[in-house]
């Protein structure tokens, strides 16, 4: 395992272990995390799926389509883009800024850690 994959590594354990803590104790909101509980990885990389979608809230989910939205995420240039495949809609719910803003911040704090490494 080389040094900045290590050192990625532990930022991400001590995120989730922060945000699981922030979120039992009742300051932080469980859609604003920018790790996953489940997946324990940081939310930008596995926000594509299926359970990262909720009809209820509207995370992911195009209403008019019923359809899950497509998610594109650019590491480089750090940014996340929501995507009917149906109708194209882009994002334009709460709920979807709610996720744009977490995979954006996620996609930061992941690479705050890497140049930290470097």
């Amino acid at each position: 395992m080389t040094t900045t994959t290590l050192l990625t590594r532990i930022a991400l354990d001590d995120a989730l272990v922060a945000e699981d803590h922030a979120e039992e104790c009742g300051f932080l909101d469980p859609l604003d995390r920018i790790t996953c509980p489940v997946h324990r990885r940081w939310i930008h990389q596995c926000c594509h799926s299926d359970l990262h979608v909720s009809q209820v809230s509207g995370h992911r989910w195009c209403r008019p389509c019923k359809r899950a939205l497509e998610v594109a995420v650019d590491e480089v240039l750090g940014t996340v883009a929501l995507r009917c495949p149906k109708c194209a809609r882009g994002s334009h719910t709460r709920a979807d800024a709610q996720l744009i803003a977490a995979c954006e911040a996620s996609l930061a704090a992941a690479s705050r850690t890497v140049r930290r490494a470097a």
